[in-house]
């Protein structure tokens, strides 16, 4: 299966839903990837590439190596590999990996081509597409980065057998956020398959790439629509910073921002006690964590604007209509986030 993004300025790719092909590139390729994954897959994934030179760059696992540090190894390694402008990046691994390496093959000699072999399912289904790269430091999360979209995306969901469940799960807070926004069948679908089975989770890989692709097409550097995929993410960000990237995944983050969303939602009118529910027992299916308990309320509102969606002293809500559809704006009054939030001491 191939699922195309149509950009401007030859930016196009495809994304293959399949098992990986043999891939050949007439130029040096350095392979990023962390330890994890390279004990696992790296010599299957080596196997698979032919290049006129081959190197691997092997980073620590976890989102708190996101950092300077870990850019300054990629960036290293093309050095002493002595890349070219026409070398090739491969980012191997979950979205860590592939928002750092796109990252620094947008800043190698300004700029030279990466492609995306997601390994994880929050990275197949969200992360590997659409070009967003970055990394995270203490203000927040993906503060520093760039747009660079990647040359082609290969997801081969073969790769998941390996996943943890936590790490599963945190994939699919991802595939409920774009059912939530933009698919109201698509969600009822998700709440009568089981996506433990193999077949399914294709399924919904293939549904989620489509409704990414489809916005990103539409909003590449996310100037309007494309800013509702962060639905649960305003909120998530905080908790990831607040908690120092360590205590949950960034998709168990986003499925307790969608619930916190989904109370602001809920009590402005946009959606019923019944959805709310609905896309809580959907989490709750998959045991994705839906609760947070808050220390400080003024402290978490204040994390809001260090978000790099906030603009003018304002915080961009993403909210849910109902199922199906969205809100983006940045019109809440304090006081109502703040008695959502209350909700959550």
């Amino acid at each position: 299966m191939r699922v195309k993004i149509e950009l401007q300025n030859d930016n196009s790719y495809e994304i293959f839903i399949e098992k990986l092909q043999d891939l050949s590139f007439d130029r040096k390729v350095v392979i990023v990837t962390n330890s994890t994954i390279a004990d696992l897959h790296l010599n299957y994934l080596k196997n698979k590439i032919k290049a006129k030179e081959l190197n691997i760059c092997i980073l620590k696992d976890g989102e708190e190596f996101k950092n300077f540090d870990s850019l300054q190894q990629i960036l290293t390694t093309c050095f002493e590999a002595k890349l070219d402008r026409k070398s090739l990046l491969v980012a191997f691994g979950g979205g860590v990996v592939g928002d750092m390496t796109g990252f620094a093959a947008s800043i190698y000699q300004r700029g030279i081509d990466f492609i995306q072999i997601p390994t994880t399912l929050l990275s197949q289904v969200d992360a590997s597409v659409g070009g967003k790269t970055g990394i995270n430091n203490k203000y927040g999360k993906n503060l520093i980065g760039t747009f660079h979209q990647p040359k082609a995306v290969y997801i081969d969901s073969s790769f998941l057998e390996t996943l943890p469940k936590r790490e599963f799960g945190a994939g699919i807070a991802e595939i409920v956020k774009m059912a939530v926004c933009f698919n109201k069948d698509f969600f009822s679908w998700l709440e009568n398959n089981d996506l433990n089975d193999k077949k399914n989770i294709d399924i919904a890989i293939l549904k989620s790439v489509e409704t990414k692709a489809w916005v990103v097409s539409q909003d590449e550097k996310e100037q309007g629509l494309r800013a509702a995929l962060n639905y649960g993410h305003t909120f998530g960000h905080v908790i990831e910073n607040l908690t120092n990237y360590k205590r949950y995944l960034h998709g168990e983050a986003v499925g307790i921002g969608m619930c916190m969303a989904n109370a602001l939602a809920v009590k402005l009118g946009f959606m019923s006690e019944e959805e709310e529910n609905r896309v809580k027992n959907l989490l709750k299916k998959y045991d994705i964590p839906t609760s947070y308990k808050i220390e400080d309320i003024e402290d978490f509102y204040e994390h809001f604007f260090l978000d790099k969606k906030s603009s003018n002293s304002k915080i961009k809500f993403i909210l849910a209509l109902g199922i199906g559809d969205c809100k983006i704006t940045d019109e809440i009054k304090k006081d109502d986030v703040c008695g959502v939030l209350r909700e959550f001491v």
